[in-house]
């Protein structure tokens, strides 16, 4: 079964087509990730999927049983319209059954009895579609939808027009969570949501019966969610087999070989043509001949067109002292002059006793929640704001760049080589600030367009050209990887990690915190931890700490048990324990633990090896027998601890 087949698509607004003759399908529970860079087409591609706009050639047949549903970007609510009310909206056939099932019983009660066989069989019915569909425990699907995006039971009953944009772009997602259609499509369904609720929404996705076609610039989402990518890029479609970490490697590699082919078709190309000039006349004369007429019939290679790599890079940065920024338990409250229409109550702390030293060299991500105070933080380091309670020194030496997310550091009237020029700073020439902008992706007439009509990917990589015009040897950077495409992240962590100064940053990116941080500070609900490495060192320290606490829980537990004395107990030797296993030796079983363990080691190596990453079948199945590897390996455990007490 088919759920969407595209055919030799095209879509045009202006001379050239977005996109051509684009051929594709998608079955049912597949997982697809759509990339490409900013520009490329993918919303368009993504409305036409929807029906929401024609292909100008080629056709789009959708499977007549299934459902599909897109997740909108921006919608008009009522003014009475809560949170429950919009989301449960997902769930109306649901609910309609439920008030069908209802009715009927009603019916039922009171009903002749030479009605009642024909009333229980359309019950019974009914019931049994209720089961099949979950229905009866639709609440409990609400709740956990609401609350893993981040909603509390207090906002329910809230209308929608007092929460702030991105909460209604949160409640969209719910409904059409709620909706399960067959094919969800999703166009950066990660915005507006903090690193929490992302990787909630990435657990639901990947254990959902559903497929899902989505646009992401979340290079992390698109591992854990999708197991196939389609690329668009100058107007057509590759497809690649596996996670977004497949997909840049089999990119990588499909280029080289193609790349290898064409230098030796040209080395032969050369070759052939020399031949043919050296001999046109001479004795071999026949031969060149031949030699021109297969040439001639050479089915030529192309090379592929690339991606553009962007040098971007920063300055080389001015020595500092030892240590740059240092804050001795500093405070910051916030006052919400109107607390309906936001995520933050009236007012309150955003944190306080807060006391770090940033030291020269290193490069320091934070991350955290929405509303915790991360670009509060900043904004007080930099100076725009002024603590509460305690101080912050900058160390000798400093000279800041602060790129906010606002981008308030263009000016938007300004062309981009204007907007680009440091302040109180005439030396640099128009040609410099021209170079400059070259380096991070604006060239030719862009430079001469006014900020205010750019893309935000642009206006993002004007702002940047500028932080590096400023030979800052402090970067203190507001989610600077916001409107940009995946080629230009990967330039700007490339340039962060060569860059031999600071860099103190907020990020949702956890692929970019990954690559870029050296120390990591986390904001939690009570306390605010700082972390010596990335962002997966601080995840594999967190899950070693909830293991260390399980473990000692567990091990609690069974001391608690084993030292409690039924009330009623007849003998001081308790019963011997039933076996729940067959008999077996202990040394076979130790044998089969040690091979288990030596299998699931082997499971682990090959969920990294990358002929495994380019094959989404392998992946899937390796990581289904590490999981029953693991399941058996425990179930031998328990065989080996009862044959060890009761053999």
């Amino acid at each position: 079964m088919i759920l969407v087949s595209v055919r030799g698509v095209t879509r045009q607004f202006d001379t050239e087509p977005v996109f051509r003759d684009v051929t594709f399908d998608v079955r049912p529970g597949e997982k697809v990730g759509l990339v490409g860079p900013n520009g490329s087409g993918k919303t368009t591609l993504m409305a036409l999927l929807s029906g929401r706009d024609e292909p100008d050639i080629g056709t789009i047949e959708r499977h007549s049983s299934a459902k599909y549903a897109i997740l909108e970007q921006q919608t008009e609510f009522p003014p009475d319209r809560t949170l429950l009310d919009e989301v449960k909206s997902g769930l109306a056939n649901l609910y309609r059954l439920q008030d069908e099932a209802h009715a009927l019983a009603e019916r039922m009660a009171s009903a002749p009895p030479d009605q009642l066989d024909a009333l229980q069989k359309k019950y019974d019915d009914l019931h049994h579609e209720l089961e099949r569909l979950d229905a009866y425990h639709i609440d409990h699907r609400v709740d956990e939808v609401l609350h893993g995006l981040g909603f509390v039971d207090e906002d329910y009953d809230r209308p929608l027009v007092t929460f702030s944009g991105g909460q209604q772009n949160r409640a969209l997602l719910g409904r059409l969570l709620l909706a399960a259609p067959d094919l969800m499509l999703l166009d950066e369904p990660t915005n507006h949501l903090d690193i929490a609720t992302t990787e909630w929404l990435e657990d639901y996705l990947a254990r959902s019966s559903q497929a899902v076609l989505v646009v992401s610039h979340d290079r992390y989402f698109l591992d854990r969610v999708t197991e196939r990518t389609l690329e668009l890029f100058r107007g057509g479609i590759s497809e690649y087999s596996g996670n977004f970490s497949a997909y840049w490697e089999q990119r990588d590699e499909r280029l080289k070989v193609i790349r290898r082919t064409w230098e030796k078709q040209q080395e032969f190309i050369a070759k052939t043509e020399d031949f043919i000039r050296r001999n046109q006349y001479g004795q071999k004369h026949a031969q060149a001949k031949d030699r021109e007429k297969k040439l001639e019939r050479l089915d030529r290679v192309e090379l592929p067109p690339d991606f553009e790599e962007l040098p971007m890079g920063f300055p080389e940065a001015s020595r500092t002292g030892d240590w740059v920024i240092r804050t001795d338990q500093i405070a910051k409250g916030f006052s919400n002059p109107d607390p309906t229409n936001g995520d933050e109550p009236a007012s309150g702390k955003l944190f306080e006793n807060l006391t770090l030293q940033v030291d020269r060299g290193e490069r320091v991500g934070i991350l955290g929640p929405n509303g915790c105070g991360k670009t509060t933080l900043l904004r007080t380091l930099v100076g725009e704001l002024t603590p509460d309670e305690g101080s912050v020194r900058l160390g000798t030496g400093i000279r800041i760049g602060y790129f906010d997310q606002q981008l308030s550091s263009v000016d938007p009237e300004c062309d981009a080589i204007e907007a680009t020029r440091p302040e109180n700073d005439p030396s640099i020439t128009p040609g410099d600030l021209r170079s400059l902008l070259a380096r991070f992706g604006i060239r030719g007439d862009l430079a001469l367009q006014q900020v205010k009509h750019m893309s935000g990917g642009e206006k993002t990589k004007v702002a940047l050209a500028r932080l590096a015009a400023l030979k800052a040897n402090v970067l203190i950077l507001d989610e600077p990887t916001n409107h940009l495409d995946f080629w230009a992240c990967a330039a700007l962590e490339r340039s962060l990690r060569d860059f031999e100064g600071t860099v103190l940053f907020v990020s949702h990116d956890r692929y970019f915190l990954d690559q870029v941080a050296t120390k990591v500070i986390v904001f939690e609900p009570d306390t605010c931890r700082w972390h010596d490495g990335n962002y997966s060192d601080y995840q594999a320290f967190v899950q070693a700490i909830r293991e260390s606490e399980r473990q000692a829980a567990s091990a609690k537990t069974g001391k608690d048990s084993s030292n409690a004395q039924p009330a009623n107990a007849k003998s001081a030797n308790p019963e011997r324990r039933k076996r729940r296993f067959p008999y077996r030796k202990v040394e076979d079983i130790e044998a089969d633990i040690a091979a288990h363990e030596e299998l699931i080691a082997q499971l682990q190596a090959d969920m990294t090896a990358p002929e495994v990453l380019r094959d989404g079948e392998r992946i899937r199945q390796t990581r289904e027998r590490f999981e029953q590897a693991q399941e058996e390996l425990e179930q031998l455990m328990e065989h080996w601890e009862e044959a060890s007490e009761l053999n």
